[in-house]
C-alpha cells in the first residue's frame, strides 16, 4: 500500500516542525534495555534492535535514558553515560543503523539524569533528601555543582548531535534530577534554585535554554514534563502549565507528558490501567501551548492511537512496550492488518521486571526483542510435517514460529479453544488484555494455514506413525492436588472453576496458596462492578485520581473507593515469608494494595490440617483454629502434564516444552521463549 488504511488518517499524517518533518504520528517511546551496559557488543545489539523498529515504520524513536555524567547514572534504569568523545562511536552504531533502515525515521536521545535515584555514591540532588526507593542519600549541590550539571546536560546534547541523533529529549519527571528541583518535598533550598516555583523551575529552564543555544535551531528539542506525579505533594495544574509554557519559550520544539514518580502509589503502566487513560490530561495541556505535545501510557492498538489524535489530546503518540511486542506495529497499522499485531498486554514480565532485576529487557510475547542479532526465524530449507500437542502459550508460540519459517504444522488441542491458562488470565479483572494475545495467535493460525484441531485429544497411535517428522508436546500443567484429609469435600473448588465461574463461590472463602494464581483468584472473587482496566472512571475512583480537577499530583485529597463483592475472603500460604513477596516487582505492589482495599485477610505460616463440614481447620502460631468458610479454593501449585510425552518414548524427534517441561509457577514467559527458540532451531 502507498496510502494508509482509511481508518487511520491522523496516525499517518506527517508532523511538520518547520526545519524537519516526522513522517507519521507514531513514536517509539523510551525503553531502557540494559544492552547499553554490555559495551561495544551491547551497542551492536542495540543498533539492530532500533533498526528493526525503524524498518517497522515508526516516525520517531526515543532512545533509552542516557545520563549526561557518571553521577547521574542509574544501573536500575539501564542508563548509559554520554559525556566524552570516546562515547560517540558506540552511539553512531545506533544512529547509522536506524538511518540505513529508514532515512526518514528520526531517532532522538533521551537525556536522563537520575539525580536522587542514581545508583552511585556520587549521586547529586538539589537537597540531601534520600528518596524512599533510592540506593544512597544524595549529595547536595552547591552553586558550582549546579553549573557543572547544566554544562553536562549541554555537552551531552552536543555529543548526541555529533553522534547523528536527530534531537534530544530532556526528562523532567519521575523523581529524577530535574523533577527533584521542581517539587518542594525534594527541594529545600533557600537560594535562587529553591523557594518559589519560579525559582524551583529555574534549573530545568536553564538546561533547555543552553541546550537550544548550543545545538542550534535545526535540532529537535523535547522536554518531558511531569503532568501528574500521582503523589499528594506533586505539582499543581498551574505549575504544570507554567513549566510547559516556560519550556516552549526556552526553545523546545515538543512537550512530552509523563505520569507518575517511581515512588507513587497509583499504577500507570500495568495491564490494570485503562487504555489511553492519561491522554485527556495531555489534551488539556495541549490547549495551553502552541507547539506539539506527546502523550503516552497504555496506547497499544492503532484505533486507540487514532482516537487520541482525533480527539485532540496529542500530536504524537508514544508507544514503548508495544514496540517490543511487535516492531511492525506501524506498518501493520498502515496496511490495515490490525489483527496481525502482537498486542502489548502490559504484563511487564520480561521488560520492566527484567529491568528492575538488572537483566536485559525482552518481551514475554516476542522473545526476539533485545535479541535480534542472535534469535532469527530464517526460512527453512527443508519443510517438515510437525505435530504439536497443546495450544497453550508454548504450543502456540512454537506453531506460529515454525509455520512462519515454512514448516507444515498440525496443532492438536483437547479443549474447545486455544489459549491454555491465557483463557483464565483474560477473565481476571485487570487482565482482560490477555484476550488480545489469543486474537493474535488465532489470526496467525489462519494466515499461515496451520491445521488446528480443537476438541481433539490426540492419541499415541496418531503421533507414532510416519506422518510426522517432529512431535512437539506442549500439554501444559495440571493443578496440584491438595493432600490433606477432606480435600475431596464439596466445599473444595479448583482455581479453574473459581475463575471461570466466580458466582459458584460461597460468601466466605479461603484461598489456599498466595502465589500469582492465588492473587488472581482473590481479585476475581472479591470483584464487583466494572473492571477498572476497562473503565477510566472506575480506575480513577479505585485509585483516588481526579482527572478533571487536577489537584496536586492528581491525587491530593482524593480518597480511593473500591466496590467490593459481598464475601469474606482469606488468602493463605504455608510460607513464613510476607504474602506477595514472590510477585513481580513492577506490578506486585498494586496487586497487594488492591486486595488490601477489598478487605481480604492475608495470613502466612499456615499449617493446613483438614477440611470438613465446619470448614478449613488450620494451625497458626501453634494454635489450632477453624475458618468457617463456604468455599475453599485450591491454588497449591501445578504439576507438569507430560503423560503423552512419556508414552512416546519410542518416537524419534519428540520435544517437550512449556509447563509440560517445567511446572514451577505458571511461566508464560519461559513457555513462549522456549517454543520460539525450538521453532527457530528445527
Amino acid at each position: 500500500m502507498t496510502t494508509p488504511h482509511p481508518e487511520y488518517p491522523k496516525l499517518f499524517t506527517p508532523l511538520d516542525l518547520g526545519f524537519t518533518q516526522i513522517k507519521n504520528r507514531i513514536m517509539m517511546g523510551s525503553m531502557h534495555t540494559g544492552l547499553e551496559h554490555l559495551g561495544r557488543d551491547g551497542f551492536v545489539r542495540l543498533a539492530e534492535y532500533y533498526a528493526e523498529r525503524a524498518r517497522g515504520g515508526v516516525g520517531m524513536i526515543m532512545s533509552g535514558g542516557t545520563s549526561p555524567n557518571p553521577e547521574g547514572g542509574s544501573g536500575n534504569s539501564g542508563s548509559e553515560v554520554l559525556n566524552t568523545e570516546d562515547d560517540i562511536a558506540n552511539h553512531q552504531l545506533v544512529t547509522e543503523a536506524v538511518r540505513n533502515a529508514d532515512p526518514n525515521c528520526k531517532i532522538c536521545l533521551q537525556i536522563l539524569h537520575a539525580g536522587p535515584l542514581a545508583t552511585t555514591p556520587t549521586l547529586v540532588a538539589p537537597s540531601a533528601i534520600r528518596s524512599r526507593i533510592g540506593a544512597f542519600p544524595p549529595n547536595e549541590l552547591d552553586e558550582a555543582g549546579i553549573e557543572k550539571q547544566i554544562n553536562d546536560f549541554v555537552k551531552c546534547a552536543q555529543l548526541a548531535q555529533r553522534s547523528g541523533y536527530a534531537g534530544v529529549e530532556v526528562i523532567g519527571s519521575a523523581g529524577y534530577l530535574i523533577s527533584a528541583f521542581l517539587l518542594e518535598k525534594t527541594n529545600h533550598r533557600k537560594d535562587r534554585w529553591g523557594g518559589s516555583y519560579q525559582n524551583r523551575m529555574r534549573f530545568a529552564i536553564e538546561v533547555l535554554k543552553r541546550i537550544r543555544q548550543a545545538v542550534g535551531k535545526e535540532f529537535i528539542l523535547i522536554y518531558r514534563v511531569a503532568a501528574m506525579e500521582m503523589m499528594e505533594d506533586g505539582s499543581s495544574w498551574e505549575e504544570v502549565v507554567s513549566i510547559a509554557k516556560a519550556a516552549e519559550a526556552a526553545g523546545v520544539d515538543i512537550v512530552s507528558t509523563h505520569f507518575s514518580w517511581h515512588e507513587a502509589g497509583v499504577p500507570t503502566i500495568s495491564t490494570r490501567v485503562p487504555r489511553a487513560a492519561f491522554a485527556p490530561v495531555t489534551g488539556r495541556l495541549r490547549k495551553e501551548l502552541s507547539i506539539p505535545v506527546i502523550t503516552a501510557n497504555r496506547i497499544n492498538m492503532p484505533d486507540v492511537a487514532e482516537d487520541v489524535l482525533a480527539d485532540g489530546h496529542a500530536d504524537l503518540v508514544s508507544l514503548g512496550r508495544p514496540m517490543l511486542s511487535d516492531p511492525d506495529f506501524a506498518v501493520k497499522s498502515f496496511e490495515g492488518r490490525e489483527a496481525e499485531i502482537n498486542t502489548c498486554i502490559a504484563c511487564n514480565q520480561a521488560c520492566l521486571d527484567h529491568l528492575f532485576l538488572g537483566q536485559t529487557v525482552g518481551c514475554l510475547l516476542n522473545p526476539r526483542a533485545g535479541h535480534e542479532t542472535e534469535l532469527n526465524y530464517i526460512p527453512t530449507e527443508q519443510a517438515k510435517n510437525i505435530a504439536v500437542v497443546g495450544a497453550g502459550p508454548a504450543g502456540l508460540a512454537f506453531s506460529v514460529t515454525a509455520a512462519q519459517r515454512g514448516h507444515s504444522v498440525t496443532l492438536f488441542e483437547a479443549s474447545k479453544e486455544i489459549g491454555g491458562h491465557f483463557n483464565l488470565a483474560k477473565r481476571v479483572p485487570g487482565k482482560e488484555e490477555f484476550a488480545e494475545s489469543l486474537r493474535y495467535y488465532m489470526s496467525q493460525i489462519k494466515l499461515l494455514g496451520i491445521d488446528l484441531k480443537l476438541n481433539h485429544r490426540v492419541t499415541v497411535d496418531e503421533l507414532s506413525g510416519s506422518d510426522w517428522d517432529e512431535v512437539v508436546v506442549a500439554t501444559g500443567v495440571t493443578p496440584r492436588a491438595l493432600e490433606i484429609p477432606g480435600s475431596d469435600h464439596d466445599k473444595v473448588i479448583g482455581y479453574h472453576d473459581a475463575i471461570l465461574n466466580p458466582d459458584s463461590v460461597g460468601k466466605t472463602v479461603a484461598i489456599i496458596g498466595a502465589g500469582g494464581i492465588g492473587f488472581d483468584v482473590a481479585e476475581t472473587v472479591s470483584h464487583k462492578g466494572k473492571s477498572a482496566a476497562l473503565d477510566r472512571d472506575v480506575f480513577a475512583r479505585e485509585w483516588g485520581v481526579d482527572f478533571d480537577n487536577h489537584p496536586r499530583g492528581g491525587v491530593q485529597g482524593v480518597n480511593p473507593h473500591v466496590e467490593i463483592a459481598d464475601r469474606k475472603i482469606y488468602l493463605l500460604q504455608r510460607k513464613t515469608s510476607k504474602i506477595g513477596d514472590s510477585l513481580a516487582p513492577t506490578t506486585g505492589w498494586s496487586h497487594k494494595i488492591s486486595l488490601a482495599r477489598r478487605g481480604i485477610k492475608m495470613m502466612n505460616a499456615i499449617k493446613y490440617d483438614k477440611i470438613d463440614d465446619e470448614g478449613l481447620h488450620i494451625t497458626i502460631d501453634n494454635k489450632p483454629t477453624v475458618l468457617n468458610v463456604d468455599s475453599i479454593i485450591v491454588c497449591a501449585g501445578q504439576e507438569s502434564d507430560r503423560s503423552i510425552y512419556d508414552e512416546l518414548e519410542s518416537v524419534p524427534n519428540r520435544h517437550l516444552i512449556g509447563g509440560a517441561d517445567v511446572a514451577q509457577e505458571i511461566d508464560a514467559k519461559r513457555a513462549i521463549d522456549q517454543g520460539c527458540r525450538l521453532a527457530a532451531a528445527i
